[in-house]
């Protein structure tokens, strides 16, 4: 299949990037296939503690004397799936699907994000007949669930002046900045209670949403799976007594929840009634969100009788938090038009024998307002005496409109295509702010191919731009003797 498609080397690497596991964190098989890719080429090929790969080509004859340019792009995938799909990320390889003028995957997340980067990368450094300075090709681990790997790099490892990173997914556009992060994780503490006799049992499911990037769709009015649960439960709690055995949504803190259930039992006498408040709450959802959620659906399962219930004040404090939990847009920027300066995302709820574990997300452009989120979400769980704790977190990327490179960028576009790019920041991270932070002098644009349903089984690349991003690239080496 993939054979057919144009630029061939691009292709014939992202299809051999695609059969190689390579989740978040678990990135050893895709760092030695770089490393040998290297190797095998004769070029300079180092790797560090981390799993990061740098791999050098020198400049081609007459671009000796040029700036250096540092290529970058992540090895990570996220790895979602439907929940019918039989798939283990660890072990199987993407199953592509050509779908008219788009490239996708059978149930799961292509990995074109940023497997399609890695992959020009590597199609550039194996063509001899580009016309170039001195490359450096730089492969991060861990960019979707941390940011560790760039933010792991050493500060003497890159040459490079100019960093061109291929982690943009809107083909005519430039993006010159980025906003920062920090994940809060709430761990709640309970104890179990045995069913009373005279309860039936009940899975409640949210599914069909389409979920997606936490940063670039959390402004599209999207549907979150865990906060359509809490609402429902809340509510079942307060009018119908139910009583809760399990809970579970989401799964990854950079995407928005697509999925949730909840295992309760009712009494007998409230059982008409929670039955009709589901199918109530189930036709409410599907009209607010009719536009954004077309296949939203909210199920009610009988299921066998759970033996063990959550204690009754952590299940009343569970849901009351969650209840209140932000999430969404908190803030739009005061400067830039129609766009997202601060928001969060309840990413995940899990939980074990002991204790019940939230997953949140927050991103802005404002570092300030970046940890105040945070603290909002503390605060909230704070009152009912759950472990709230924060990561590191990860800089923004502060825009540089006198850029060299983004003047050298913007006039091969218009040059190549008849029409102006777009430059703009996004919401999202980028590891630009990182590796910015390390080399401040690096001049950076990022930009690449397009791409959407991001993070989600969804996730999709308009073929086309792929071969407008390789010229456009090959363009842009050449332009910048």
């Amino acid at each position: 299949m993939l054979s057919q498609l144009k630029p061939a080397a691009v292709w014939q690497y992202f299809g051999e990037i695609m059969q190689i596991p390579r989740p978040s964190k678990h990135e050893e098989k895709i760092s030695a296939y770089l490393q040998k890719f290297g190797h095998d080429h004769g070029f300079e090929t180092l790797h560090d503690e981390l799993g990061n790969v740098l791999i050098r080509k020198p400049a081609s004859k007459g671009y000796e004397n040029s700036q250096g340019v540092c290529l970058q792009a992540h090895m990570d995938m996220v790895c979602e799936k439907n929940g019918d799909k039989e798939f283990d990320f660890l072990k199987d390889g993407i199953q592509p699907v050509l779908d008219g003028e788009w490239l996708t995957a059978d149930g799961t997340t292509l990995g074109a994000d940023d497997g399609i980067g890695v992959a020009a990368i590597l199609a550039i450094l194996a063509d001899d007949t580009v016309e170039h300075g001195p490359l450096e090709a730089l492969f991060t681990v861990d960019e979707e669930t941390g940011l560790t790997g760039a933010g792991g790099l050493s500060t003497e490892w890159l040459k490079s002046d100019i960093l061109l990173n291929f982690d943009d997914e809107d083909e005519g556009e430039f993006c010159i900045g980025c906003a920062g992060g920090i994940d809060t994780t709430v761990a709640i503490d309970y104890t179990t209670r045995y069913c009373p006799a005279g309860e039936v049992a009940y899975r409640v499911k949210v599914s069909g949403l389409k979920g997606g990037h936490s940063g670039d769709d959390i402004n599209k009015g999207l549907g979150n799976a865990n906060k359509m649960l809490t609402r429902i439960l809340w509510n079942a709690t307060e009018k119908c007594k139910i009583g809760l055995a399990k809970i579970d949504g989401g799964n990854l803190r950079n995407a928005i929840a697509r999925e949730a259930w909840a295992d309760i039992v009712v009494a007998k006498e409230f059982d008409s009634a929670f039955q009709q408040m589901v199918a109530d709450f189930g036709k409410q959802l599907t009209f607010e969100f009719r536009s954004t959620e077309p296949d939203l659906k909210v199920e009610l399962t009988p299921i066998d009788m759970p033996q063990l219930l959550i204690d009754r004040d952590t299940q009343y404090n569970l849901l009351n938090s969650l209840f209140a939990c932000a999430h969404g847009v908190l803030a739009m920027s005061r400067e830039i038009p129609n766009f997202v300066e601060t928001s969060t995302n309840l990413a995940s709820i899990k939980m074990n024998d002991k204790q019940i574990h939230i997953a949140t997300s927050q991103r802005s452009s404002v570092e300030s307002a970046k940890h105040a989120a945070a603290q909002k979400i503390e605060s909230t769980f704070r009152m009912i005496g759950a472990h709230v704790s924060h990561g590191d977190g990860y800089p923004g990327w502060t825009p540089n409109p006198s850029s060299r490179v983004l003047k050298v960028g913007v006039e091969t576009y218009k040059a190549m295509f008849h029409h102006e790019p777009v430059v703009r920041a996004i919401h999202a991270g980028l590891e630009c702010g990182l590796i910015g932070e390390k080399y401040p002098k690096m001049d950076m644009i990022s930009y690449g191919p397009t791409l959407r349903g991001v993070h989600s089984p969804d996730e999709r690349i308009e073929i086309k731009t792929v071969q407008m991003f390789w010229d456009l690239t090959l363009a842009i080496l050449k332009n910048l003797k």
